[in-house]
């Protein structure tokens, strides 16, 4: 029996595991969820508008690292356009926050030595490490070669590249690794009719987990995947089929690589050069 789901996101307790990109909390200031019968969401960034990364139920305790400026937001316990960093990386409105003490501003960032750097150019905020992917034992998820790249001019929050491809054309794992994620995710009717430009959502899409803490994701699938979360996959293994299920203009595989889990855009990284390196490039 499929089940459809429209939600991105994982529970408190999987927020903690981001890897690198977690901060200190040795000074953090602690709170608490107050957010009644619903959960609080956690973001990727200081704005409604933001990728849920997670949520909080009510009663969560928190480590607070800092606070910036966002969008008001008036919540159970304060109207306030302050937004707490977790010690994650993620973000809460602090509307929904009871705490005992102040959050401190999170530091302004330092100017940038090069301000004509585009989105495209500026490099991801994760590197894996030398050594990290071993090479040949990659290969390229579709045939093909990345039409729509990673975090361009134009679409700076896309976070994998495009590589188009007929329907039905089988998409392959990556490398070796066990599927951690199968979700349907859609702002429409279902992940079995083809999306739309004006339909939000990755369709129905997996993620894998590989060695080196590498994710890797797959969207837009024309029906739900072949695989199942916990199943060990092959390199080259068929997971699903091309389609164009959620945000899609046109039968194509979104393809995101992730450094850490869970998988956010915290921790994307270009596809192409990491599948250079990996000794299956895809543009």
């Amino acid at each position: 029996m499929r089940r459809q789901l429209t939600v991105l996101g994982l529970t408190g307790a999987a927020l903690v595991a981001f890897g690198s990109t977690a901060l200190a909390a040795s000074s953090s200031v602690p709170g608490t969820v107050s957010s009644g019968k619903v959960k609080l969401a956690v973001r990727s960034a200081p704005t409604p508008a933001a990728p849920a990364v997670g949520s909080l139920r009510n009663g969560a305790k928190l480590s607070l690292v800092c606070s910036v400026r966002g969008p008001k937001t008036k919540g159970r316990v304060r109207t306030t356009d302050r937004w707490d960093r977790l010690t994650s990386g993620a973000y809460v409105s602090d509307a929904y926050v009871s705490r005992r003490k102040t959050v401190p501003a999170c530091p302004t960032p330092a100017p940038s030595a090069s301000p004509s750097v585009t989105p495209s150019a500026t490099p991801s905020l994760i590197v894996p490490p030398t050594g990290a992917v071993p090479v040949g034992t990659w290969v390229n998820p579709v045939p093909g070669k990345g039409t729509s790249g990673f975090r361009t001019v134009s679409r700076p929050t896309h976070d994998g590249i495009d590589i188009m491809a007929a329907r039905e054309t089988p998409i392959r794992a990556a490398a070796a690794g066990t599927v951690i994620t199968v979700v349907c995710n859609t702002s429409g009717p279902s992940c079995d009719v083809d999306g739309s430009p004006s339909i939000k959502g990755c369709g129905w899409y997996v993620e894998i987990q590989h060695a080196g803490d590498i994710v890797t994701r797959y969207c837009h699938m024309v029906r739900q995947p072949d695989v199942t979360v916990g199943q060990q996959v092959t390199a080259g293994q068929t997971i699903g089929h091309v389609g164009t299920s959620g945000n899609s203009s046109g039968p194509h595989l979104h393809f995101e690589v992730h450094y850490g889990r869970p998988a956010t855009r915290l921790n994307a990284i270009d596809p192409v050069p990491f599948m250079r390196t990996a000794g299956a490039p895809v543009a």
